[in-house]
């Protein structure tokens, strides 16, 4: 022998010999139980993670990384700002916007709405609303032309299309001769917006900076700066490193604190996932356990005759380690592998499906994404590898301990 002992005897085992086949078949079971489990677990982790950057692309898409605002109702000499902000590297893009509520009415149909002031030749810097349009291009939106774009749910809400007027009422009052009457404008459609999420596609309306500057009485001011980043992580540490650095007065949010409940509940969500799909590793792992409670069963008296050659109790708790560590191994290599190429190819897959049963699993009319994208992150697959192993090692030590204290008289009394 060329192998320490307990590697020669425990691989041994492992494979079927005579009249152990069985023992052997529930072995191979038991490997592709863990493969099986660590193959589900990396797979619906990486489609959450694609889920989750594929909604945080659509939201800030339309959102912004960070918004420099100011405490007051309005930010008065905001020219000054953009260059105080360009000390700081990260920052990529830049674009004014002035935030209000208003009720759209056209016809019998009407909504409130979030009302974006916005320059069409900046937005592009902050936003992907420019390669958002269905109909329409940004740059329609003319100072005094009091034109506006709709998101697709919105439009269809009031029944207008392109061309057509909507009537936008503010919270805003005029006084006149009759009496407090509230201030409304007749907008132009001229433009209509798919974002891809409902919360933007059915409240949000974009004008002109300008016009809305006019109709909200804030000549001269804005709502804010929108700010893009080089990586959108860096918002939080630039978020305080402002808070700093700028004059008192302005007022820093970025993209975590806007969206956190719904970042945090996609969190929580991929958390729960990865421990109910734990546990399927777990009930593979009980098939480990009954393979080496079996397998010591039968090989009582091998164990015995190894006793009086002068193996230890350690030797022979050794053993049975390496053929659970084998089963362990193989089935957590065997998951790896599946896993990360499974969900390589989730996103040709499932169409795949798709066309075959003639069936949308996502229907478009339903979700806001369709597909499933897929993100493989390595610091997932490595947490499951270790956790797979881990727990199949665990597995292995009562039976191997119990293989331990097999005493050679007892066992070879009616041998």
């Amino acid at each position: 022998m060329f192998k320490p002992l307990e590697i020669f005897v425990g691989l041994r085992y492992t494979r079927a010999k005579r009249r152990n086949h069985f023992i052997s078949f529930i072995s191979f079971i038991s490997i592709a139980g863990i493969a099986l489990g660590v193959t589900a677990l990396i797979t619906v982790l990486s489609v959450m993670n694609g889920f989750e950057k594929e909604l945080r692309t659509r939201i800030l898409g339309v959102a912004s990384h960070m918004v420099v605002g100011s405490a007051a109702n309005g930010m008065d000499n905001w020219q000054t700002l953009p260059s105080l902000l360009e000390r700081y590297p990260q920052i990529i893009g830049q674009a004014p916007f002035i935030r209000a509520e208003g009720m759209l009415t056209a016809g019998a149909g009407v909504s409130g709405a979030l009302i974006r002031g916005i320059s069409p030749e900046l937005e592009p810097l902050v936003s992907t609303l420019d390669k958002e349009m269905k109909i329409g291009v940004l740059s329609d939106l003319k100072s005094g032309g009091f034109n506006i774009i709709l998101g697709h749910e919105l439009a269809r809400r009031l029944g207008v299309r392109v061309g057509e007027k909507v009537t936008l009422v503010t919270p805003q009052a005029s006084v006149t001769p009759v009496g407090i009457m509230p201030r409304l404008k007749r907008f132009t459609v001229v433009g209509i917006f798919e974002a891809g999420m409902h919360e933007y596609d059915s409240a949000l309306a974009l004008v002109h900076l300008d016009d809305a500057a006019k109709l909200f009485l804030k000549p001269g001011q804005v709502s804010g700066l929108r700010l893009k980043l080089t990586d959108m992580f860096d918002a939080p540490y630039l978020t305080q490193l402002m808070v700093q650095d700028l004059p008192r007065g302005y007022v820093i949010t970025d993209w975590t604190r806007q969206h956190v409940n719904f970042f945090r509940a996609v969190k929580t969500e991929k958390m729960v996932m990865f421990i109910i799909l734990t546990l399927i590793v777990m009930v593979a792992a009980f098939n480990v356990v009954s393979t080496l409670v079996m397998v010591v069963t039968d090989k009582k008296a091998d164990i015995a005759i190894l006793r009086t050659l002068g193996a230890s109790p350690g030797h022979i708790m050794r053993i049975f380690i390496v053929q659970g560590v084998v089963i362990g191994a193989f089935g957590t290599l065997l998951g790896l592998l599946g896993g990360v190429s499974l969900a390589s190819n989730v996103e040709k897959i499932v169409p795949a499906i798709e066309r075959i049963l003639d069936r949308k699993f996502l229907s478009p009319d339903v979700y806001y994404i369709s597909d499933l994208p897929s993100e493989i992150l390595f610091a997932d697959v490595a947490l499951t590898g270790v956790i797979a192993f881990s727990i199949s090692l665990l597995a292995t030590l009562y039976p191997a301990w119990q293989a331990s204290r097999t005493q050679p008289a007892e066992a070879l009394r009616y041998e």
